[in-house]
């Protein structure tokens, strides 16, 4: 049973069904596959990878319009190859999961869901990282009179023409819809409390005559996915410690400041003081300019409280907004999901993770048979998502296979095991750009530790995944 029907529950599910395995379901809460790219429909949503790397390894699409696509195009392409591999079959759409218990005694995931109960002897949360967007702790936020709502949860049928709105959050999905939003309104305030470091886009379309060439010789593609990967990969030199490897993105970063915001003030707000890369950098030609508008104001003072329709600042300042967009990012491997999992003893993932959510490769958990995490903690590499889910998915697979051969009925991995990798990984992370950097991110918990990416190379993931590791784990055969 997989949950989920976003990227990673397909990417699964076409690879069951390649190994003859159809006997699955996968659980959908929404009324259509596409996850992720299916909710977040804000103005200029897109995605900020580029195409050649952001695609299953087995569905190459020649036929990418811009080099960084857009959400529209990006569902689309998941929808097609749902539908071209089989998969849309196996889907179960408005199927919410609503709590899953291991049954110790029959040896099964018993999962409840809004369609009703399901049992499987395997699960797979194939949910994302992007699954619940979080919210800022601001006292009376709930309690705003005027309109309000998450970037990730866009309300179309509310028009911000001629409004006062306010924009809680300066990261990548406030970056593609504040310039979108801007000059829709009659007053822009947006509320940074740390700046992002924003380069220059290199989108662009692409034109008919290289579609073709994808088309018709899959090679060219094929090398300028390897292209990009290489990039993307040796960025990690710089991120792990090299500082000087990043400081030519610095200045880059710096030098567009300058080009595209005039006044020595704003840009003064819009420096970041800690290193590149410590926070997710933010690509926008259009994000400055629409910050250093006339009708826009950047707010750098912390949000004291809410009164009413009135945001109040800790230097006492009142403003009056109409609508308010938070955009501080997800609930990132702490969403709703980790709560309604449970294992024989009542225990949930969501009490495990209270200090730090720790999962063996990103992917299991002690304590929790069967069950399998894509992109859980510290399984996300640099570059694409989707290369590191494949590698996950490719690590279900053999455990898949291993169990069928050996007759197995449950598969956990075992505590030292864990133990190993996460002490693995906080090594690695020591003195990377993410935990010595200077500034406080999505990637740390409360006590600083590094939770959220692989440490090491993509491609490093990709090996350490190839194959089931069955000496990690406690098996247990019928």
């Amino acid at each position: 049973m997989i949950i989920g029907a976003g990227i990673a529950g397909i990417g699964l599910g076409v690879r069951l069904l390649q190994a003859g395995i159809d006997d699955f379901v996968i659980c959908e809460r929404n009324d259509s596959i596409g996850g992720t790219w299916f909710e977040h429909t804000y103005p200029g949503c897109a995605c900020d990878i580029p195409t050649h790397l952001y695609s299953y390894s087995f569905a190459r699409n020649p036929h990418w319009s811009r080099l960084f696509p857009s959400q529209q195009e990006i569902l689309e392409y998941v929808r097609r190859t749902a539908d071209e591999y089989g998969v849309t079959s196996q889907v179960r759409l408005d199927c919410e999961m609503v709590s899953s218990t291991w049954d110790s005694r029959r040896k099964q995931w018993r999962v409840l869901t809004s369609d009703g109960a399901l049992t499987g002897d395997v699960l797979v949360s194939a949910i994302g990282a992007t699954a619940e967007p979080d919210e800022p702790e601001i006292p009376g936020l709930e309690t705003f009179t005027g309109h309000r709502f998450h970037s990730a949860r866009w309300d179309h049928d509310h028009h911000l023409d001629g409004e006062r709105v306010a924009v809680i959050g300066t990261g990548p999905a406030a970056a593609q819809f504040v310039p979108h939003v801007q000059p829709l309104v009659g007053r822009l305030s947006v509320f940074q409390r740390t700046p992002a470091w924003v380069i220059p886009h290199p989108d662009r379309p692409v034109p008919w005559a290289e579609r073709q060439l994808y088309r018709f010789a899959p090679p060219a593609q094929d090398l300028q996915r390897n292209l990009f990967f290489g990039i993307y990969e040796a960025c990690g030199f710089g991120f792990r410690g090299r500082a000087p490897l990043v400081a030519p993105i610095e200045a880059l970063g710096r030098a567009h400041l300058r080009r595209q915001v005039r006044d020595a003030t704003l840009r003064e707000k819009l420096t970041p003081r800690y290193r590149f890369g410590c926070k997710r950098p933010v690509l926008s030609n259009t994000f400055y300019p629409a910050l250093a508008a006339a009708n826009t104001e950047v707010v750098t003072d912390p949000i004291d409280r809410i009164e009413g329709r009135t945001i109040v600042t800790a230097d006492g300042a009142r403003r009056e907004v109409d609508t308010l967009i938070t955009a501080i990012g997800y609930r990132y491997s702490r969403s709703l999901l980790v709560d309604r999992v449970a294992n024989g003893r009542g225990i949930t993932i969501g009490d495990l993770w209270k200090e730090s959510p720790r999962a063996y490769l990103g992917t299991t958990v002690p304590g929790f048979p069967n069950l399998f995490t894509l992109l859980g903690p510290n399984s996300i590499g640099l570059n694409s998502v989707i290369f590191s889910l494949e590698s996950q998915i490719q690590y279900v697979m053999d455990a898949l296979r291993l169990m069928e051969r050996r007759a197995l009925v449950t598969v956990e991995v075992r505590p030292e095991a864990l133990d190993r990798y996460v002490d693995d990984v906080d090594r690695r992370s020591e003195g990377t750009v993410w935990t010595a950097g200077g500034c406080q991110s999505y990637y740390l918990d409360d006590s600083g530790r590094q939770f959220a990416l692989y440490p090491g190379f993509a491609s490093s993931f990709r090996r350490r995944t190839r194959r089931f590791d069955a000496d990690a784990y406690m098996l247990e055969a019928a």
